[in-house]
């Protein structure tokens, strides 16, 4: 059985939005509880329901938050991953396939030894996450993916359960970098990597996130 760790809802100028599923395109496990378990499927993109409807601004620079329903209910990390919607095509629309993603922000594990509480996974049973756009980010419109890794049945292969939104945004004053590397969803991640497997026993003593290197500017 899956908790809910739904993001439906983003937080601009530290105001979240006043109805679920505005500026987020509406997941599939808006009346469930499921998560992500494949990381072969498209779902791995935006696990989504229907098209979007709104678009959020946002300043580069600044910080840019989700709500999720209820709290982060399993331990792991919070990742944050951007992808510029190309000129001319509806951002309500746009499929993010191929190699269009670039990880701005994650939010991972510390400390040493590893446990399963908040001391270790600084996102877990919060009901709000965020981070601050790179502010060398280009203006224009991009979707921002926000996932929840639950490592708490990860012991074998296909064990984690990643829980996952995008929202759609313009950024504003934006710079001149160029993010990068670029990856796919699915085929940033194998169902392989040591980032999506957790061991009880023995307890780890390192985690590296699964992905790519956050770019930041």
């Amino acid at each position: 059985m899956f908790d809910v760790d739904r993001f439906s809802k983003l937080i601009v100028g530290g105001t979240p939005e006043a109805a679920e599923w505005t500026a987020v395109r509406q997941t599939k496990n808006y009346q469930t509880n499921s998560g992500v378990t494949s990381v072969t499927s498209p779902d791995m993109r935006c696990f989504q329901n229907r098209a979007g409807s709104a678009t959020a601004t946002v300043a580069a620079g600044s910080e840019l938050g989700f709500v999720a329903a209820a709290s982060v209910s399993h331990f792991g990390p919070v990742q944050f991953y951007m992808a510029k919607v190309p000129e001319g095509a509806d951002i309500n629309t746009w499929e993010p396939s191929g190699n269009v993603w670039f990880k701005a922000a994650s939010i991972s594990a510390k400390g040493s030894p590893l446990g399963s509480g908040p001391e270790t996974w600084p996102a877990y049973q919060k009901s709000t996450v965020s981070f601050t756009i790179p502010s060398a980010t280009p203006s224009g419109k991009y979707l921002v993916r926000v996932e929840s890794i639950a490592l708490h049945q990860a012991q074998n292969v296909g064990g984690a359960q990643i829980y996952l939104s995008c929202a759609q945004v313009e950024v504003t004053g934006g710079g001149n970098g160029k993010p990068a590397p670029l990856v796919a969803f699915p085929g940033a991640y194998n169902a392989n990597d040591p980032g999506l497997r957790w061991s009880y026993y023995p307890i780890p003593t390192s985690y590296i996130a699964p992905g790519p290197a956050v770019w930041t500017g």
